[in-house]
């Protein structure tokens, strides 16, 4: 296993242009079949995902990731972000970075929580670019659904209060494993605190805007859900399967699973799902 890392900067166009954002990317020993482009979701970095590499590795794929601008060791300020589509820039950087070192192997993107809702809304503009794509416990649908007037308000705080703290995520829901939540609650790169308003805010319309245009997606999807997630509701997933275009898609829900279901005690029988799914639709492309 060799594993890069570095960073790279936002373009001029990014609306956090000049931004450094971390990157970090696990390669097997010998060449990989595919390129997996993950995506991680809000509050951590890519770094707890040395398990999830390991296993893909094993199965000969490789591994790009970064962290989130505002996440980990990128520049940002946790809670915070001027506008979605940064997140999107950030995975229009770390694409081109694959494609460029491996340009005749196809690419996967998986994207966890906010990661899944960065890579579902990724999707309604950039799906010719992935040969598949696999969502774990995407934020498609919040655990508890915002009331009207905090709807209402939303967009006021967003504008003038855009770093206010208005939403705290309840560390527990992470993992059925209490080493897991232990660990994420030590770790100095995971973010504690709350969520701004623009945050919030800038997740809540993109929500809406994927329920709205998931008609659009048309590729290979699995999506993967913890039927116990208190942090992202399982519904989101559902809604996904009911509504988008693709022929292929798969629906999973993990009955006792919370959140992180790659950290979950299960999490071994979860990433074989992941990577059989993945497998046979690598198949099927050369067939």
């Amino acid at each position: 296993m060799k594993q890069e890392d570095g960073k790279f900067l936002l373009p001029p166009e990014s609306k956090a242009a000049g931004a450094n954002l971390y990157w970090q990317i696990w390669l097997p020993d010998d060449k990989p079949k595919a390129l997996i482009l993950l995506v991680h979701g809000y509050a951590e970095h890519s770094g707890r995902y040395q398990y999830f590499a390991k296993h893909c590795l094993d199965r000969g794929y490789a591994v790009f990731a970064m962290d989130h601008w505002g996440h980990g060791k990128s520049d940002g300020t946790p809670g915070f972000v001027p506008d979605f589509s940064v997140f999107h820039d950030g995975v229009d950087e770390l694409l081109a970075r694959a494609e460029q070192d491996f340009p005749d192997l196809p690419v996967m993107l998986v994207g966890h929580s906010m990661g899944g809702l960065i890579s579902a809304t990724y999707l309604l503009s950039n799906q010719s670019k992935f040969a598949a794509c696999v969502l774990s416990g995407p934020a498609v649908k919040a655990a508890e659904e915002p009331s009207a007037f905090l709807k209402a308000i939303s967009g006021f705080l967003s504008r003038f209060f855009p770093k206010l703290g208005v939403l705290e995520l309840d560390p527990n829901g992470v993992s059925r494993d209490p080493k897991v939540v232990a660990d994420y609650l030590a770790d100095p790169l995971v973010y504690n605190g709350k969520m701004g308003a623009r945050l919030a805010a800038e997740m809540l319309s993109n929500m809406t805007r994927i329920q709205e245009n998931s008609w659009q997606v048309s590729l290979p999807i699995l999506l993967l859900h913890g039927g116990k997630d208190s942090l992202a509701a399982a519904e989101g997933s559902k809604y996904l399967d009911s509504h988008i275009a693709s022929i292929d898609k798969t629906l999973k829900i993990y009955p006792e699973l919370f959140h992180e279901i790659f950290n979950e005690p299960e999490k071994d029988e979860v990433l074989n799902d992941m990577t059989d799914w993945l497998d046979t639709r690598l198949s099927a492309n050369k067939g």
